[in-house]
């Protein structure tokens, strides 16, 4: 599937904001044979005194940019065309979930896609034993690690409410999780914690969604704004597989790809510094559309 993506992010300051330095997690990933990305252009407003890019530790593209003279507004714009391609049907069978530790104890690598990275506690995880009851509860020991990640993602879609107003972006997890309402942050978060909690290594991914979905398709949760979803490993056999739980379903064409960590604090699409004494609002706008396979031709040759 190819999209055009237009995704822009903006900041408006109560007072005048005197210097900053920003990094930004907005350019699409290219991964083979999952996605590849063209003609990428990244627009920042006011003009940046310095502006330098790098890959980070599990590499995702990163734009830093540092502002030295006064404003009062920051705002950021991509525009890509993006290919999605579909997954190929999984051909292996995943661990189950009583002899996941015995697999973990025997990895040494600390590459960026080991598993080892993404087990335990990290800046906004905390694994506990209420999740971890909650997913007992659901599945056998015995059951593979994909219908764990199946039926965890299922039940929590079913228990939880889409609620813009319940949380905010500093909610913690087991708060979200007590009042089963969030947005995609926060059912991510509950979800990788939970994974997390019965041995199954688990990231964040943060992205976007199509924003029209196909004929007789009902709208996604979480189409306005950047995504987020579940990366889970399920054995060195079938590897790393993604569920978005805010709708119930494995990752496909719909999903778009900007980054992966172990949680919101290694992606999140701004972060930096500020000099000003001032509060902030701060909105965001994805346009995620089907390019028309005729349009796709010309464009493409």
């Amino acid at each position: 599937m190819l999209y055009d993506l237009k995704l822009s992010i903006s900041y408006r300051y109560g007072g005048m904001v005197l210097a900053g330095r920003h990094l930004l997690h907005l350019w699409p990933l290219e991964l083979p044979g999952v996605q590849s990305v063209t003609e990428q252009v990244l627009t920042v407003s006011p003009e940046p005194a310095e502006r330098s890019g790098f890959r980070d530790f599990f590499g995702n593209w990163t734009s830093e940019v540092v502002f030295a003279e006064a404003h009062q507004r920051f705002e950021a714009c991509l525009t890509a065309r993006v290919q999605r391609y579909k997954p190929p049907a999984p051909q292996s069978v995943s661990t189950n979930l009583e002899t996941m530790p015995e697999i973990i104890s025997g990895i040494t690598s600390l590459a960026p896609d080991s598993p080892l990275h993404f087990l335990g506690t990290t800046p906004r995880i905390r694994p506990d034993f209420v999740l971890q009851d909650y997913v007992r509860d659901l599945v056998p020991l015995d059951a593979p690690t994909r219908h764990v990640v199946h039926r965890l993602g299922e039940r929590l879609h079913e228990e939880m409410t889409f609620d813009a107003s319940a949380t905010s972006v500093d909610t913690r997890h087991e708060d979200a999780f007590a009042a089963r309402k969030g947005v995609c942050q926060d059912f991510s978060h509950i979800m990788i914690a939970a994974l997390r909690s019965v041995g199954i290594p688990a990231g964040y991914v943060s992205g976007c969604l199509r924003t029209e979905p196909p004929p007789g398709k009902p709208r996604l949760e979480g189409a306005d704004a950047m995504h987020a979803w579940v990366r889970a490993w399920c054995g060195p056999a079938l590897g790393w597989i993604e569920y978005d739980p805010t709708n119930a379903c494995e990752v496909a064409t719909n999903h778009i790809v900007i980054a992966y960590g172990r949680d919101y604090s290694d992606v999140s699409p701004v972060k930096g510094v500020l000099k000003s004494a001032s509060g902030q609002a701060g909105s965001q706008a994805v346009d995620l559309v089907p390019v028309e396979e005729e349009t796709a031709g010309e464009v493409l040759g």
